[in-house]
């Protein structure tokens, strides 16, 4: 009898342990059932999440390419910052060029779809979807400036606030539109500051100020017959009494942005420019000097700001810039 009773122990036992055997493969199994099944994308994120809806994204442009052609891309200003999605294709800027970028495919016929970003000097935003073609369809594409009118409502969705470091809390769009629409109106504001020598004439037009910049509007007039070309402009800060005899006292002040900086102006005719530059005051004993400096040639021009200038600055009303 009792060969029996421990035959049904041994027996229940042996049940027993299947049966918990059994669970624990069913919960494995479970477990990695529920991993096959997890999604990967979609809607699916671990913690708590806002779904990014259709009016928030940022549509791309769709850009052929293939291995044994050249595609350019012209922006309407310089170019600060290319990423490209994949070793799949190459890209670079077009020799000295600033705003053209040139893209190729790096392998033949590659299958998989790839994309490239590009930020703008004026704080534009592009976005392009790239694929292989064996004869791309558009092989030099233009990328219409869209901020032509300044108006708000006309930017297109794909248009962003891209802000860049040296202009600190201003938005590139916003110096970009200061800066053309001062060349646009072209006012004579300041009527004291200037130089003339050699048949040219170099002038202070105006100075203005918005949001911790300064903007500086300038014009030169050719009226010889020999074209004038530019070699550079210095802007700097010197002491009244050695402003002419060395450079030690000097702090040079580099532009932040030119609007329409040309290297010619041809003869009998005038060019403007407007320079961009950080806000600055000037003491007492010190002065603005811009010098403006011709290539392979003397008919240079300078002239002084003082600091009670710069501090008569005309405040810029952004509901006015056109």
């Amino acid at each position: 009898m009792r060969k029996y009773m421990i035959a049904f122990a041994l027996l229940f036992g042996a049940i027993g342990i299947n049966a918990q055997t059994e669970d624990s493969t069913n919960e494995l199994l479970q477990e990695e059932l529920q991993q096959v099944l997890k999604p990967s994308w979609g809607d699916y994120y671990e913690g708590l999440s806002k779904k990014i809806t259709f009016d928030r994204m940022i549509p791309p442009y769709g850009l052929e390419v293939t291995f044994d052609k050249t595609v350019h891309v012209i922006f309407p200003s310089a170019i600060r910052y290319v990423d490209l999605g994949s070793n799949n294709i190459v890209a670079g800027k077009a020799g000295t060029s600033e705003n053209v970028i040139r893209i190729k495919a790096a392998i033949r016929n590659f299958e998989t779809e790839t994309n490239m970003a590009v930020i703008t000097e004026e704080g534009s935003y592009y976005t392009f979807n790239i694929k292989y073609a064996d004869e791309p369809e558009k092989l030099n594409v233009e990328m219409k400036d869209f901020m032509n009118d300044g108006i708000a409502i006309n930017k297109p969705n794909n248009s962003m606030e891209i802000y860049l470091k040296e202009l600190g809390s201003e938005s590139p769009r916003m110096v970009y539109l200061i800066n053309r629409s001062i060349y646009q109106n072209d006012k004579r504001l300041v009527k004291h500051i200037g130089s003339k020598r050699f048949g040219i004439q170099y002038l202070l037009k105006g100075i203005f100020t918005h949001n911790g910049l300064l903007y500086l509007h300038t014009q030169i007039k050719n009226a010889s017959n020999v074209p004038f070309d530019i070699d550079f402009v210095r802007i700097k800060i010197v002491d009244k009494k050695m402003s002419k005899q060395t450079a030690i006292q000097e702090t040079v002040i580099y532009p932040l942005r030119a609007y329409n900086f040309v290297s010619q102006v041809g003869g009998n005719k005038a060019e403007q420019t407007v320079f961009t530059i950080d806000k600055i005051t000037i003491p007492d004993d010190k002065q603005l000097l811009i010098e403006l400096f011709e290539k392979n040639g003397g008919r240079n021009q300078s002239f002084i700001i003082e600091n009670e200038d710069l501090i008569r600055a005309r405040v810029i009303n952004e509901l006015k810039v056109q």
